[in-house]
């Protein structure tokens, strides 16, 4: 019995990520001038790869909100409609997930970040189960997969007809405008059905609970220590987005993008809130180290929020030179998840897999696994 899949892919999802923009909302011109490459297509077909061998005929809009994707991987696809504007806006996406709905499809499966995720929401609500490929810049909800490729196992999953949980998960959404002037403002704006499987699919950031604030701030401090003391002249320091990060370049008395990427070389900052394109730049002919942290509940450490940081870039620089810090409290918020990567490239996020040194404070250094399920 064939399995039919009903496909939305938003094609200029996470447009903003590599060219600091924080966000795809209403900037995608801007966006693509600055020399963004929309990779939505790209990540869908990751995902659709999964299904090769499986009797499976997706539905979609034609070109690059589904149909191409389906196409170029070899499934069975059929055109239900096109979308109405081009570039394709969210009208579009809830025009086509009507559309899908009227049609009876067995899943939906979107391509996007949060916003496309309440586009959904609110076009047909929870009627029918869904699991979401991660392509924006951040992802709060926790309708997507941990990876494109882990997006196109649970589908694979409920294809073969494997026994598989649907339960209600949050669709949430922040204001981007207040993100780009680094405030973070979350807001729940209700939930979707999709399939239970904890290995593959994303938890939300709201997941972790956090130790007190006072002990928090003296644990954060011992980590700043040990971190001024491993930095050595001449290297550029690549300093990844996050609340830990933040407070290390506080107390290195250094100017920080909140929710960016800087650069700093003998305790001076060298460049702010940077691109992807500028950080490979500053690197290419540098001596080069990264530090990064991990989002609370989620376990992410590339590939949401921080898509500055490349594939190219994490190639460059190698294992060896990426120092990941967080507190105790927030590695064991993950419950024993592993650390997470969505680089973009599954190569490389297969490479950087297994047990790595995370900084939790001052000489106090330990390992936990990296790698995606």
């Amino acid at each position: 019995m064939t399995f039919n899949i009903g496909l939305v892919v938003n094609p200029l999802a996470g447009l903003g990520g590599s060219v600091a923009l924080k966000g795809s909302d209403n900037v995608a011109p801007e966006a693509l001038a600055l020399g963004a490459v929309p990779k939505a297509n790209v990540r869908c077909m990751q995902a659709l790869t999964e299904l090769a061998g499986l009797d499976v005929c997706i539905y979609a809009f034609s070109g690059d909100m589904g149909a191409d994707c389906g196409l170029a991987v070899g499934i069975t696809t059929k055109v239900i409609g096109e979308a109405k504007t081009q570039p394709s806006r969210a009208t579009d996406t809830m025009l086509a997930a009507q559309a899908l709905l009227k049609k009876g499809v067995d899943l939906l499966v979107f391509v996007g970040g949060d916003g496309t995720a309440r586009d959904l929401l609110k076009a047909i609500g929870d009627q029918v189960p869904v699991v979401g490929i991660p392509a924006g810049v951040k992802i709060h909800s926790g309708v997507y997969g941990i990876t494109p490729l882990a997006a196109g196992q649970v589908i694979a999953q409920l294809v073969r007809g494997e026994l598989v949980s649907l339960r209600s998960q949050e669709v949430r959404d922040i204001d981007e405008e207040e993100f780009r002037a680094g405030r973070v403002k979350a807001r729940y704006y209700g939930e979707l059905q999709v399939p239970e499987s904890h290995q593959y699919m994303q938890a939300t950031k709201d997941g972790a609970k956090e130790g007190s604030k006072e002990i928090e701030a003296l644990v954060l401090d011992d980590i700043s220590a040990h971190v001024e003391e491993l930095m050595e002249p001449g290297i550029r320091y690549i300093m990844g987005s996050g609340s830990t990060v933040a407070a290390i370049m506080n107390y290195l008395d250094l100017k920080n993008t909140l929710l960016g990427v800087d650069v700093i070389e003998d305790g001076q900052v060298v460049a702010s809130d940077v691109t992807a394109q500028q950080l490979l730049a500053l690197c290419r002919h540098h001596s080069a180290q990264l530090f990064i942290t991990l989002i609370g509940g989620q376990g992410h450490v590339l590939g949401r929020g921080n898509q500055q940081l490349s594939a190219e870039l994490i190639k460059h620089l190698g294992l060896t030179n990426i120092h990941i810090v967080a507190t105790k409290t927030k590695l064991k918020g993950l419950n024993g998840r592993p650390l997470l990567v969505d680089s973009g490239d599954p190569t490389l996020d297969q490479e950087l897999a297994g047990l790595v040194p995370v900084i939790c404070g001052f000489h106090d250094v330990v390992l936990y696994p990296l790698g995606n399920p």
